[in-house]
């Protein structure tokens, strides 16, 4: 039997990103959204969310080129003069590594968040973060010392395997994730050593922000057996504060409720659900 978990990423960043989860939710398949708990229009997808109860939501931790939930004064080496939180991943990760000062303001900004989740009422379904920080292994450690207070039980790690993308899209170019693959594995070894639900495929890595109805299709043709994520990025419109350049956002909403799409994801070897559907 293949599982399957359709994930929406940050939820509540904006009203066109609530728009095309709530409309993929109730017209696709998606079966799941991450929530960015200090992002502009969270309150409207906590609202929308509990309208929807069938759609699973878990928490985006944002850490990078994002707001935070304390305030800036609480946490000066994570944010810029702004108040946003840093962009310069690679500095921002060293310094979280070497100084106890920074892993002090890390781990209060990681508790806020979850509590700002908490304090929503919704059910935790899982855990993941903006831009992958969480391969960083101090960020990893100390989500998991915190989220497990929090009740986390699963969380995403961006293992895609090669072979599914070349099947679902032949002769294309996918370039391998020579950096992000050693510390995914080791990451998914040390959730699943935790006691964390961990999917065994992940995809939408290599196709961030270019999720397109011909590539959904593909990798739903080509889906491997096991517990698989396919993670996208919808929108009604790239036109929103902090859109990403360069991301079809709408294609990845069209994807969600192509009808082929829907379709195959509705085979009888397809079990849809969210990470709270396939906890053993």
């Amino acid at each position: 039997m293949k599982h399957l978990i359709v994930t929406a990423d940050d939820f509540g960043a904006a009203r066109e990103v609530n728009d095309a989860v709530e409309h993929a939710h109730r017209h696709g398949i998606l079966t799941a959204a991450s929530l960015m708990v200090a992002a502009p229009a969270a309150a409207d997808a906590v609202a929308r969310a509990k309208a929807m109860p069938s759609l699973r939501v878990g928490l985006h931790l944002v850490l990078v080129e994002g707001r935070p939930t304390l305030l800036p004064d609480a946490i000066p080496d994570l944010v810029d003069a702004t108040g946003h939180f840093r962009t310069d991943m690679a500095r921002a990760g060293a310094a979280m590594f070497f100084r106890p000062t920074v892993r002090r303001q890390l781990d209060a900004e990681i508790a806020a968040q979850f509590e700002a989740f908490a304090a929503t009422g919704l059910p935790l379904d899982h855990v993941n973060t903006h831009k992958h920080f969480h391969l960083h292994p101090t960020i990893a450690g100390s989500i998991l010392r915190i989220g497990t207070a929090f009740g986390m039980r699963a969380m995403r790690v961006p293992l895609e395997p090669r072979a599914v993308l070349a099947a679902a899209e032949p002769g294309a170019s996918t370039p391998p994730a020579v950096i992000t693959w050693p510390w995914a594995a080791l990451l998914r070894r040390r959730l699943r050593n935790a006691g964390q639900r961990v999917p065994d495929a992940v995809f939408g890595l290599a196709w961030s922000g270019a999720m397109t109805p011909a590539r959904m299709r593909g990798l739903l043709a080509h889906l491997p057996d096991g517990l698989s994520e396919i993670y996208l990025h919808p929108a009604t419109s790239g036109g929103f504060e902090g859109a990403a350049p360069g991301y079809r956002y709408k294609e990845e909403l069209d994807a969600l409720s192509d009808r082929e799409v829907v379709s195959a994801a509705r085979h009888d070897q397809i079990r849809l659900g969210g990470f709270a559907d396939f906890l053993a």
